[in-house]
């Protein structure tokens, strides 16, 4: 049995919000003494995709070991552009809960940036090749930033298994998420799998 991986916690383009689902999950991990890290909650201000990217890969480089990856909204969309171009790093993760990705074709509300300004700082196309890495994708099915059949696509295309989680809406606060208890037992289904297999990539990545 491996040790046990690290969480890393990989936002949408929110900035801290108490009553997100991944804030709660992080206190959950933190209360059982389970390792877990936050990437940088760089807010709506900072779209640009490469500085995203960027605060990703650092904080995989910085963790000790395996890594177990909960991406939420754009945070996925980050996380599938980071593992195709940090293949060494990529190699560091043992599993991803990836969800309720938006697809970047739906149109998104008067609060998000526009897709035109997404596509200009380097979100789309959305990389369609598998990850390197074992992952599931939680699919809303009334999801206003994403069309469920499309996300089952994406889904398909980086080989991920798919959770259907049926109507969430966009697994946010607005929605009641809050607590997502579901997201715990899956995260901890990926979280066991990794243990018990016992295999990741060795590859030393320099911080």
């Amino acid at each position: 049995m491996s040790a046990r991986p690290t969480v890393v916690l990989v936002a949408g383009l929110r900035g801290p919000v108490a009553t997100h689902w991944q804030t709660w999950l992080g206190h959950r991990l933190d209360d059982r003494g389970e390792p877990n890290v936050t990437v940088p909650l760089l807010g709506r201000e900072h779209i640009d995709l490469d500085e995203r990217v960027a605060a990703l890969d650092a904080v995989v480089r910085s963790v000790a070991g395996p890594v177990v990856l909960v991406a939420h909204s754009a945070g996925v969309i980050t996380t599938v552009h980071w593992a195709r171009r940090n293949a060494a790093a990529a190699r560091r993760v043992v599993g991803a809960l990836l969800a309720t990705p938006p697809d970047l074709v739906s149109p998104l509300g008067a609060e998000y940036p526009s897709l035109d300004l997404l596509g200009e700082q380097g979100w789309t196309p959305v990389p369609v090749r598998l990850l390197p890495f074992p992952s599931i994708v939680a699919v809303s099915t009334t999801d206003d930033l994403a069309d469920p059949q499309r996300v089952l696509a994406l889904a398909l295309a980086w080989g991920s298994e798919v959770e259907v989680l049926g109507p969430v809406g966009h697994l946010n606060p607005a929605c009641g998420f809050g607590p997502w208890p579901r997201g715990e037992e899956l995260l901890a289904r990926l979280v066991e799998q990794a243990m018990e297999l016992g295999s990741y990539g060795a590859v030393e990545v320099a911080s």
